[in-house]
């Protein structure tokens, strides 16, 4: 394959700040199309950008164009029907987060992408920072021994979204924990490897979203919040490994953002985000920074490996399979938050 024929869904803010401009700055893609349900904005972005062909529906834009591979940028509850859709016509596909709404959804978008034989990943951008890769390497290694507990947090002090979606559930599927949580819960997972989950247990809450105002990203009106503010959770694995996660929009704290992972090892632990360790050497407790790090653009290092992976020259840092077990664990964390009790495995 010479260049990768690339088309879009969605005009909005992801597409236009992040995907496009990536794109466009690699001389192996060619942006060849781009679509939205509201076709002006299309046309908009495909002047801006010098996209050669706009629509209005994505079916349509499918079969006129026949891309090699799709990008979906589009509100939650439309991933599922459009990479179905992407895939059935020979389109590989780069999903932005999460997978979908359910766990149902997920699996059926991984079971057509392998049926296919076609490439199918998901936007969880912060698992492609060098932080998570250098730590990645040292479990791998066994520097840390046995991890037998993880901490995930991004807690925002006044942080709800007041544009697009965010504060709708039919849309999006629910708050923090399906939106920011994601992206910590996907890289946490991604460097304990996946273990079996035997229960989860969670609490959630709408109370500071349901009264409105203005925070630091805008205003959202109460009435029209029907997602979680904040939800904390506890997993057991069914290894001995546990997990607490903490994610919220708003939260009454001093910081204004608190984000990052903690693992407890049996020899060290360490924090991501920024990447440090902890432990002993030679009788004498030891704590371990990495400045030297590059802070590089994760949402590129993302669409870059999807690329390569298209063009057969790396393999998916985030597959399928791994973005249907993100889901299936927020949609566990969710089912137990509404019932109020914990859900168990069988």
């Amino acid at each position: 394959m010479g260049r990768l024929r690339m088309a879009v869904v969605g005009s909005g803010q992801i597409a236009q700040v992040t995907h496009l401009p990536n794109y466009l700055g690699m001389e192996d893609v060619e942006v060849v199309g781009i679509c939205d349900t509201n076709l002006e904005a299309a046309r908009v972005v495909a002047e801006k950008f010098k996209i050669p062909a706009c629509f209005g529906d994505h079916r349509e834009m499918l079969e006129t164009l026949k891309p090699d591979a799709v990008t979906i940028c589009v509100p939650n509850q439309f991933h599922c029907a459009i990479t179905l859709d992407a895939l059935e016509r020979g389109c590989h596909v780069l999903c932005e987060k999460p997978p979908a709404i359910t766990a149902d959804e997920a699996q059926k978008m991984q079971e057509l992408a392998e049926k296919k034989g076609l490439l199918l990943s998901y936007g969880f951008h912060f698992r492609h920072s060098e932080h998570v890769a250098v730590l990645k390497q040292k479990i791998v290694k066994q520097e840390l021994g046995t991890i037998y507990h993880t901490k995930v947090q991004w807690n925002r002090r006044r942080g709800i979204p007041g544009w697009g979606n965010f504060t709708n559930k039919a849309m999006q599927g629910g708050g923090p924990l399906i939106d920011i949580g994601a992206h910590m819960l996907d890289s946490a997972l991604y460097l304990i490897g996946y273990p079996e989950i035997s229960y989860v247990c969670a609490s959630s809450s709408d109370r500071i979203g349901r009264r409105g105002g203005t925070g630091l990203m805008g205003s959202w009106e109460g009435n029209r919040f029907t997602v979680e503010d904040g939800l904390f959770g506890f997993i057991s694995f069914q290894n001995g490994t546990s997990m607490e996660i903490e994610t919220t929009f708003a939260v009454n704290q001093k910081e204004r953002d608190i984000r990052g992972i903690r693992l407890y090892g049996e020899k060290c632990g360490a924090n991501v985000f920024p990447l440090e360790i902890y432990g002993e050497a030679d009788g004498q407790l030891i704590n371990q920074e990495y400045p030297f790090l590059e802070m590089r653009d994760w949402h590129l290092d993302c669409t870059r490996n999807f690329v390569e992976a298209c063009l057969g020259d790396s393999q998916l840092l985030v597959t399928a399979e791994q973005g249907s077990y993100v889901q299936k664990l927020i949609e566990l964390l969710y089912q137990s938050a509404k019932m109020r009790c914990p859900v168990y495995i069988k």
